[in-house]
């Protein structure tokens, strides 16, 4: 059997949902030994080509269980999250695009990503300012100024641009996605059926390492 080594994860750097599942995706990745594509993608552009309702149009029942259900993750995870941070909604595409210039200069840009997201959801930092970007860069051992400027290049704004097409192109519509070896994972409470599938894939026994 051939197994797949990677896996497309597809995030919306305002997405709460991203933020709790982070650390549990970094640790099955880890374990698997899974290079992890990172696609930072516009959300809005998404839904509106997918049928996805942004947070403020929605309807106040479902605003309100929203709410509920980031509570009871939060508690069950042991995650912190500010339920209503100060600095959201923010324009996130200069955050996106640091990431994809991480990413392209080979560091370990999962770092960056939960770093950005535990600003926004738990430390009331608004990801809109670039100043806020250099230090969050700064502090996961990256060159904040360095990649700031990588961010503003042609290259890394026209990957950025084509990601919404290469999301719906793989039938994304949520923050987070997953796709492995052809297989569609919506969501950070889709975690446990994304490891079992690896583990189909690679023969592998969840309870023992790999030799």
């Amino acid at each position: 059997m051939d197994i797949d080594n990677s896996v497309d994860y597809y995030c919306w750097l305002m997405s709460d949902w991203a933020y709790l599942g982070g650390v549990r995706f970094r640790q099955i990745a880890a374990r698997h030994g899974l290079a992890v594509n990172v696609i930072p993608m516009r959300m809005q552009e998404v839904y509106k080509e997918s049928g996805g309702i942004l947070l403020d149009d929605r309807s106040w029942q479902r605003r309100d269980y929203r709410i509920h259900e980031l509570k009871r993750w939060s508690a069950r995870l042991g995650v912190p999250v500010n339920i209503e941070p100060k600095f959201f909604p923010t324009d996130v595409d200069m955050a996106s695009c640091m990431v994809i210039a991480a990413q392209r200069a080979g560091l370990a840009v999962l770092d960056l990503c939960e770093a950005m997201m535990r600003a926004m959801w738990v430390a009331d930092l608004d990801l809109a300012d670039p100043a806020v970007l250099v230090e969050i860069a700064n502090s996961v051992g990256m060159d904040g100024r360095e990649l700031l400027a990588s961010a503003t290049t042609d290259a890394v704004r026209s990957e950025y641009a084509g990601n919404t097409q290469r999301a719906l192109a793989a039938g994304v519509f949520g923050s987070p996605f997953y796709v492995y070896s052809g297989e569609k994972f919506w969501g950070q409470d889709r975690l446990d059926m994304f490891e079992e599938a690896v583990v189909r894939r690679s023969g592998r026994d969840l309870g023992r390492r790999p030799d």
